[in-house]
């Protein structure tokens, strides 16, 4: 397990990789290693296993039903580990290379509409008092009273991911310093340590402003934008504002098992039915390559498709 460690430290240290990741890919490698040990009755010998052995596990895989998709991403870190290890001069090529996996399924990422998300970012306050309800109904019903500031917070960090295309864990690592109030810029941190700049909506700054005004200070420009409580200096947590969303969902009438992602797979399609270049929405998404942007071409030429069957006397 000491190499897998190594790579779990060098994905923290040099990629500047999320917890997230990190996990993902450690929880990987062991579950590998817990197969080779099973199988072959020891642990992996990295540097001596042979394009058969990765053969092998993909098999176990299907036979276990797992989706194209958790085998691809199971594979996709077993990729990552051995170019680490080839960097490190422990082995001299990767046995996974031009391995063949199943294709992925095409799956085009879900977007809310423009009245969809009208209806989410108004949610968090109506979720405060439902209608019909008297205050002290509603919170008898909560139990513990719920801060001033959260309902105002989590619409301000509704309109960001919405204005700014955001990740959660971009949102949640944001800092005062990072707004340019001027130019209505942030400055967001993605994957591997890599910066962009984007801009920010008037809706969505007025709404953090908003926020700010009920906490007891002003955050000062090395906090976060967003906190986890009033009293507290810690960042709000993606798992945290996950769980919050899943009700402001259901206040909105929309599916509960939507991600904050969709806000940012909405944010693009929005761009891109506006006219934006996929150019252009692949430099404010941070994506590295403009294959991953054109998948969001295919939804709006699908919805382009459906409005011409709908309205077109020959269609």
């Amino acid at each position: 397990m000491e190499w897998i460690d190594r790579f779990a430290q060098h994905l923290t240290t040099d990629r500047g990789a999320s917890a997230y990741t990190v996990r993902n890919y450690t929880q990987t490698l062991g579950e590998f290693h817990q197969w080779h040990q099973k199988e072959r009755q020891s642990p992996p010998a990295w540097a001596s296993l042979q394009r058969d052995d990765f053969r092998a596990y993909l098999r176990f895989l299907g036979r276990n039903n797992l989706s194209r998709a958790a085998i691809q991403l199971r594979f996709s870190a077993l990729r990552t580990f051995y170019k680490f290890l080839v960097r490190r001069g422990v082995v001299e090529s990767s046995p996974i290379k031009n391995l063949s996996l199943p294709k992925l399924e095409k799956r085009l990422p879900r977007f809310l509409t423009m009245a969809q998300l009208e209806d989410l970012l108004k949610a968090p306050l109506r979720a405060v008092v439902p209608s019909g309800e008297s205050a002290d109904t509603a919170k008898r019903k909560r139990g513990r009273p719920v801060e001033a500031a959260v309902p105002e917070r989590d619409v301000a960090i509704l309109e960001t991911i919405y204005s700014c295309g955001l990740r959660i864990s971009e949102l949640c690592g944001m800092r005062v310093e990072d707004i340019d109030w001027n130019e209505q810029l942030v400055r967001v941190r993605g994957k591997g340590k890599k910066e962009r700049q984007v801009p920010i909506g008037a809706p969505a700054l007025r709404a953090i402003e908003s926020y700010w005004a009920l906490l007891p200070k002003r955050p000062s420009a090395s906090e976060p934008v967003f906190l986890r409580s009033a009293k507290s200096a810690d960042p709000m947590q993606p798992r945290t504002f996950q769980a919050r969303l899943k009700g402001y969902l259901e206040t909105a009438g929309l599916d509960p098992q939507l991600t904050p992602h969709k806000l940012r797979h909405s944010y693009a399609t929005h761009l891109l039915d506006a006219g934006a270049d996929l150019r252009s929405v692949q430099e404010l998404l941070g994506h590295a390559h403009l294959v991953t942007t054109q998948v969001y071409t295919h939804v709006t030429t699908e919805r382009l498709k459906k409005a011409y069957d709908a309205a077109h006397p020959r269609a």
